[in-house]
């Protein structure tokens, strides 16, 4: 009898402290989320990991020097962005059912796998998680893509995610990516160059913007006629 007490002891005891560690880590990450709402992040996870295996500068020049406030960056990519890549962003509350339902008949009718990622879970998995597509990095981002639309607005969402956001090997970021194949700033991008931008993110490391396949084109298109139902967001 005094065994299964001490050993119901020694488990209340692990179970207290197991959530302690994990209230712990909620008030940490929601700490972490909510410093980004007012502090542009001075890297990602994924520089981390480049500093540490790899060696590379912590902190990145795009983000130390480029990064552009919403509305320094062309109207025109903010539209396009949205267009392109998450048309119910301003109505949905980090997750898009709709968009998730279409995804999930494509793979049982046709076999075609395609993203269903918004514009906020991609926000929240660039700047605090690595890249993975494990099934803890998938819990994690829908816990942190919580956050992140608890604690940001819907512009510092777009924000953070136009300016840290891969759009090629080495181009991190809006004011690098208009840079890099158009020479210009980010807040001078055209209505077809920031199409042209938009369309290459499913697939950045594939497709060119400047060269574009015919499937790039055919998105470019539809991005260019979508770009005028979009919701100008503003700071």
């Amino acid at each position: 009898m005094a065994g299964r007490k001490k050993k119901k002891s020694r488990l209340g005891r692990f179970s207290i402290f197991v959530l302690k560690v994990l209230l712990m880590l909620i008030f940490l990450s929601g700490l972490q989320v909510l410093a980004v709402k007012f502090i542009n992040p001075p890297f990602t996870v994924q520089m981390l990991l480049d500093k540490i295996i790899n060696g590379k500068p912590l902190i990145s020049q795009e983000l130390r020097h480029g990064w552009r406030n919403l509305d320094e960056i062309s109207p025109n990519l903010r539209r396009a962005v949205i267009a392109g890549e998450d048309q119910r962003f301003i109505s949905h509350h980090g997750f898009d059912f709709i968009e998730m339902n279409r995804a999930f008949k494509d793979l049982i009718s046709r076999g075609d796998i395609r993203g269903a990622s918004t514009i906020s879970m991609q926000a929240a998995r660039t700047v605090f998680l690595w890249p993975d597509r494990s099934l803890i990095r998938k819990i994690l981002e829908a816990y942190y893509t919580m956050l992140v639309e608890l604690f940001w607005s819907k512009q510092r969402i777009l924000e953070v995610y136009l300016n840290t956001v891969d759009w090629g090997t080495g181009i991190m970021g809006a004011e690098s990516a208009a840079r890099r194949y158009f020479y210009r700033s980010a807040t001078w991008l055209s209505p077809s160059q920031a199409a042209a931008l938009a369309a290459v993110l499913p697939s950045p490391h594939r497709w060119s913007p400047i060269r574009p396949s015919e499937r790039v084109l055919k998105r470019k298109k539809r991005i260019l006629r979508d770009m005028k139902k979009m919701p100008l967001l503003k700071d």
